[in-house]
């Protein structure tokens, strides 16, 4: 219930000091804001569930009861609303870029040494034996995500990246979205690692890049739009992962399967425990992640 404001009662012979509102100091009152306590005048008061408030309390949120931070904007997945929507997407594709060209113009042992490989290889002709994940040079699962090799094959995976990742971003938040990458694309490695001969080398962000895919496909159910395009370019390009030769479909559908589990836990999760089921959400789907990486590991040691 809204409170009337009080009837001054000083003047000239009550002896009490009547103070006056901060924000216009010309002018007397006897209100003041529920939340801090400051003088204000009949102007600056904001009507609140009880008594009234000063306009910079309202304004900076504590006249809510809430953090600040609880009338931020938020996106649907519960992320900051952020002024440039596509940074960590600009972030990402500049990693690739600037590794694309490093590699192409170093020696060809560092293609070697971060390629994502099973088991210890010897290649012929011998540059010396190149160990792999399960002599435990496990930074490889990551490494061979920013790695590309031909010029068609970044340009496809950074024009995926660039058209499915500046919508993620923006509808997931930045935090968020860069979870969905990086996961989608170690689940890719993982994958890969469980399945593929131990000597066989893969590169690329293709399993991050489908991990975008499934989730860009889940984000576009649970707001009722229409999914026949994206569909249509998935089916398309798993059509080209298990006709063409070279490509490591191992990788495209664990970072597919990851990125559909991530983005259902991310804009599913009911608002009350929002950040928990999301983190949840993740750390299942890393623990998953982890565990077929080890489980694989100790098969072949």
């Amino acid at each position: 219930m809204d409170q009337q404001p009080p009837v001054d009662r000083g003047g000239p012979g009550s002896g009490e000091a009547v103070p006056a509102c901060y924000r216009h100091p010309d002018r007397e009152t006897g209100i003041s804001c529920t939340r801090c306590e400051r003088p204000i005048c009949p102007e600056c008061m904001v009507s609140a569930s009880v008594g009234f408030q000063c306009p910079d309390c309202v304004r900076t949120g504590s006249g809510t009861g809430h953090h600040p931070a609880a009338s931020t904007p938020r996106t649907l997945a519960g992320g900051t609303v952020a002024a440039d929507p596509r940074l960590i997407t600009k972030i990402l594709l500049g990693i690739n870029l600037v590794v694309f060209l490093v590699v192409a113009a170093a020696p060809e042992s560092l293609l070697d040494d971060l390629v994502l490989l099973g088991r210890a290889w010897d290649p012929t002709p011998p540059p010396g034996t190149i160990e792999g994940v399960a002599e435990g040079q496990w930074y490889r699962l990551v490494t061979s995500m920013f790695l590309h090799q031909e010029v068609w094959h970044i340009g496809f995976n950074m024009l995926g990246l660039w058209w499915l990742g500046g919508p993620l971003e923006a509808a997931l938040g930045r935090v968020r979205f860069l979870a969905l990458y990086l996961l989608s694309g170690l689940a890719g490695s993982a994958l890969m690692y469980l399945l593929a001969e131990p000597n066989q080398p893969s590169l690329g962000a293709s399993g991050a890049v489908f991990g975008l895919f499934g989730a860009t496909a889940v984000l576009m159910r649970r707001m009722n739009y229409d999914m026949r395009p994206v569909l249509i370019l998935l089916a398309i390009n798993l059509v080209f992962t298990f006709t063409m030769g070279g490509i490591a479909w191992e990788a495209h559908v664990g970072g597919l399967v990851a990125g559909a589990l991530i983005a259902a836990g991310l804009v599913h999760a009911p608002r009350e425990h929002r950040t928990a089921v999301q983190a949840g959400t993740c750390a299942l789907v890393l623990l998953a992640t982890v565990g077929i990486i080890i489980a694989r590991t100790l098969s072949l040691t």
